[in-house]
């Protein structure tokens, strides 16, 4: 029997989404008032997933306290905060679309779990816009 376990935490960053190989007014119409040049920020929710078997001693699929913890190290220390195009390595060529910055928090995570877990991150730019990933 397996079972989903689930941990929401939530950031506030910001970014600018931008080809630099394209001009100006391509940017503009591909990424409207997202290209803003002065960056924009937005508050996201970040939900975690972790799916496996029952541990019979302990009962957990994986420990709440030790999931939390890897999120705040792996994604939270790295992303709160912080301009993303500016302060975060992963996006340094990388556009940080809600796209993106969900397939950098799964690769972020996943080393760190047994590979019996599947794992799956859910990423909320809005309240509206949200992005699956399941590796």
């Amino acid at each position: 029997m397996t079972i989903t376990i689930c941990r929401q935490e939530h950031f506030n960053a910001a970014h600018r989404l931008h080809n630099p190989a394209w001009s100006d007014e391509r940017n503009q119409e591909v990424f409207g008032k997202c290209n803003n040049p002065h960056y924009h920020g937005h508050n996201y929710q970040l939900i975690v997933r972790l799916t496996g078997e029952i541990d019979p001693e302990t009962g957990y699929v994986y420990d709440m306290k030790k999931l939390s913890d890897l999120i705040k190290r792996e994604i939270l220390d790295t992303f709160d905060h912080r301009n993303l195009n500016l302060d975060v390595a992963d996006f340094q060529t990388l556009n940080p679309t809600a796209e993106n910055i969900a397939v950098v928090s799964w690769n972020r995570l996943r080393p760190h779990l047994a590979g019996n877990l599947a794992l799956s991150v859910t990423l909320y730019e809005t309240e509206r816009n949200f992005v699956e990933y399941h590796g």
